[in-house]
């Protein structure tokens, strides 16, 4: 598998009928089917709309879904990456350093065309990985880490750093962390074979207490077709991460922030079509104890990223 450098996959052995692909772009993906043995919900796995429209087009679906074994729904959203481009911004805390050109809060001239935002990483410290932004490298990039990948024209990919994706002059973000959790379409080896804890330690935390395999966590991967899918849950191990991000299309895969604070989707849907994003027209996926306002909060200190409106 090959990144063209506009970050979408290369035509290949995951690669997927160009008329589902003009199907998807135009109508959105296709319902998901719940997993076998789990708890029915109405309309689960049926897609909605959701966020300002773009070119007159919904860019952003989302769904609720079970996992595997599980008996609380996870949400997850499907963006239509042709209509949508990514930025990512920093924090004081994650990656630290700085200043930053882009940080909280999101400003009136970019909230004009903002459709969604959501978490990123671990604090770098527990990351295992780099992070370049803005000319930067504020950690060094490593290799095999899994990658969130920004380039100059606003796509956006995910992939193992070094062989998915790599360093090109148009590449102006990465964000690296913990280690691929989807690789060619099916979880990671070390997904299923690997304790928990090296996806990160859960709450509850400090001295005495322990956490759990099963606790709000995060995702993000990449479709074949270069379309971007985000999960979030309350009850995930990081095997259901990866299953729901397969179940949606997923090819490649990682796990993003997790534990009840941190992982936060919200769309925004302002009354006009050229009206600015606002906590008070935003709407999260999943109940997160985040939302809406993170992004607009002066003093929010991780990274985050946020779709916007492709200029065409």
């Amino acid at each position: 598998m090959t990144v063209t450098p506009s970050g979408i996959a290369a035509s290949g052995g995951l690669g997927v009928r160009a008329s589902s692909v003009r199907k998807a772009a135009l109508t959105g993906p296709a319902a998901l089917q719940p997993f076998p043995g789990t708890p029915a919900y109405p309309g689960e796995g049926v897609w909605q709309p959701a966020g300002r429209l773009v070119a007159g087009k919904a860019a952003i679906y989302e769904t609720l879904l079970v996992p595997p074994g599980g008996t609380k729904r996870a949400g997850i959203a499907w963006m239509n990456t042709n209509l949508l481009s990514a930025q990512l911004y920093s924090g004081s805390m994650s990656p630290g350093g700085g200043p930053f050109k882009y940080t909280a809060p999101v400003s009136p001239a970019a909230a004009s065309t903002l459709v969604a935002a959501f978490n990123g990483g671990f604090k770098m410290a527990d990351a295992h990985g780099g992070y370049y932004t803005e000319g930067q490298v504020i950690r060094p990039l490593v290799n095999g880490a899994a990658s969130l990948v920004i380039y100059a024209d606003g796509s956006v990919t995910v992939g193992a750093w070094g062989s998915d994706v790599t360093m090109t002059p148009s590449v102006v973000a990465v964000r690296q962390n913990l280690f691929p959790l989807v690789v060619n379409g099916i979880p990671a080896v070390r997904a299923t074979t690997r304790t928990w804890r090296v996806w990160g330690g859960t709450c509850p935390c400090g001295a005495g207490l322990h956490g759990s395999d099963y606790q709000w966590r995060s995702g993000l991967g990449v479709t074949a077709d270069g379309f971007l899918v985000y999960v979030a849950g309350p009850q995930l191990d990081p095997v259901q991460v990866a299953d729901l991000l397969v179940a949606a299309g997923v090819v490649r895969g990682m796990e993003l922030d997790i534990n009840p604070t941190w992982p936060v989707f919200a769309s925004f849907k302002p009354a006009t079509a050229g009206g600015l994003a606002a906590p008070s027209n935003g709407t999260r996926l999943i109940g997160t104890s985040r939302g809406p306002r993170t992004f607009f909060d002066p003093a929010y200190a991780r990274d985050f990223i946020t779709m916007s409106a492709r200029s065409h």
